[in-house]
């Protein structure tokens, strides 16, 4: 605990999406900073994803405790499949400033970009949030709390690179400027607890996979732009903790759950304008996919036989937890499906449900992330297969800045150049998350998800 007339360590905690050992070797920045530190394997939750994992870290519990227990699910009660919603309140438990501010009364906290920002209790947010216009316009922007941080970020840093930041246009852009508005943050509010996230590794490990020359390429990038933010927690005397949620593997395999179950009779669509929507309130089942793992929600117990059936010979499903194996996995949630499919290592679920791409609905070929009833990674590519797709892209383009509706109608309706995804826990600790401290010793052997909030509170002087 801090003694009477002293403050708390200030703390950097960066969420280094996909770091692993073996994108480790190409970073010499963190490679240093854990060679004079701490280093070790992270134990992650299932599923390995981000809103799951972030929770944990933040929270200090599994999904079974704090509800997040996908990137996305089904509300039950609104009969809709939501993904990447931002409410803080959808994460239920304890959170790691809380327990800061009753062992430090006035402890404080900048998010910059780790998810469910809006409606914390953290003293300065920033997340990405579009401006979504009445004509269907959809332009890059940001949140801020308190609203003033909004301009004075914009007027130095840009606009929030929303396209950067997902989509076929993702890259170093989005990174660069989280780290920017994480360094004038910090040298402008000094907060107690600073949280950054930078995601630039889950774009080209999720097209390439993570032996590609190219994936290597983009870990050494963001190392280099992490540079002058290390520098400057060094020089405010900041700890440094860098983690990661999860390990990207390699994947070959792309799996159509909710096709197979459509086959079967249980999944139902209704059609509109020849396009097919899914009727999760009308299907018998239906999956949420979600990278390597898929909640499969079965409105009644006795069609839980025939989905299990349906499921059963499916390629690339490894595991079909009933509700004795989502205990065992810490996801036994009201939130979680009726069963949950975890993938074969080279595997993972797509969300497709029509079995007709003519009858595919127009957003399938859109950056969608809250229309799409599931994860698309394939909105990391343009669609290979359209000779025409970039002279598409560029009139879209046009007609934006004339003012115009538009539709960025590029992204492919075809699975398979994705070769990388994550989602399962991890077998090989090279291929898994990692966790790193610039103070030696912070820690032994392996550390648990679980325990990262502990972690936070001990080196910041709290317990």
């Amino acid at each position: 605990m801090t003694t009477p007339g002293t403050g708390p360590t200030p703390l950097l905690v960066l969420d280094v999406v996909g770091l692993t050992p073996q994108l480790l070797r190409h970073m010499p920045n963190l490679r240093a900073m854990a060679a004079t530190g701490a280093q070790a394997p992270l134990s992650t939750v299932l599923p390995a994803v981000t809103c799951a994992a972030q929770s944990t870290f933040l929270t200090g519990t599994t999904p079974a405790e704090h509800g997040i227990v996908a990137n996305g699910w089904y509300f039950r009660e609104l009969g809709d499949v939501l993904l990447w919603r931002q409410h803080n309140g959808l994460v239920e438990g304890d959170k790691l400033w809380d327990a800061a501010r009753r062992a430090h009364p006035g402890y404080t906290v900048a998010n910059v970009c780790w998810w469910y920002a809006m409606g914390a209790d953290t003293d300065w947010t920033v997340t990405p949030r579009p401006v979504y216009y009445a004509d269907g316009r959809k332009e890059p922007d940001c949140y801020t709390r308190p609203p003033a941080l909004h301009d004075e970020l914009t007027e130095k840093l840009g606009t929030f690179p929303l396209f950067h930041f997902w989509g076929p246009g993702a890259d170093l852009v989005s990174s660069q400027w989280i780290i920017d508005a994480t360094r004038h943050i910090m040298a402008t509010r000094t907060p107690d607890l600073a949280l950054c996230y930078l995601p630039h590794l889950d774009y080209d490990l999720q097209r390439f996979g993570p032996d590609d020359p190219r994936s290597h390429r983009a870990a050494a990038d963001l190392d280099r732009a992490m540079g002058p933010l290390l520098d400057d927690a060094k020089t405010q005397g900041r700890t440094v903790v860098a983690l990661s949620e999860y390990g990207i593997t390699r994947v070959e395999r792309p799996v159509d759950i909710n096709r197979a179950l459509r086959r079967a009779g249980l999944l139902e669509v209704h059609t509109q304008d020849g396009m097919e929507y899914l009727d999760p309130m009308a299907s018998r089942a239906f999956a949420v996919a979600d990278h390597q793992l898929a909640h499969i929600y079965v409105r009644r117990p006795e069609d839980l036989e025939a989905t299990r059936a349906a499921l059963a010979d499916l390629p690339g499903i490894e595991q079909l937890l009933d509700d004795e194996g989502k205990k065992a996995h810490h996801l036994d949630h009201p939130r979680s499906g009726e069963l949950v499919a975890v993938a074969e290592k080279d595997a993972w679920f797509t969300y497709y449900y029509w079995l007709d791409d003519d009858r595919a609905p127009d957003f399938a070929q859109l950056v969608e992330i809250h229309r799409k009833p599931g994860y698309d990674p394939v909105e990391l590519f343009m669609d290979p297969q359209d000779p025409y797709v970039r002279v598409k892209a560029v009139s879209a383009v046009a007609r934006k800045k004339l003012g115009m509706r538009y539709r960025m109608a590029v992204v492919p309706l075809d699975p398979s150049p994705i070769r990388g995804s994550h989602g399962r826990l991890p077998t090989d600790d090279d291929e898994g998350p990692l966790i790193l401290c610039s103070t030696p010793q912070a820690f032994g052997g392996r550390v648990r998800a679980t325990e990262v909030k502990s972690l936070l509170l001990q080196l910041a002087g709290l317990r």
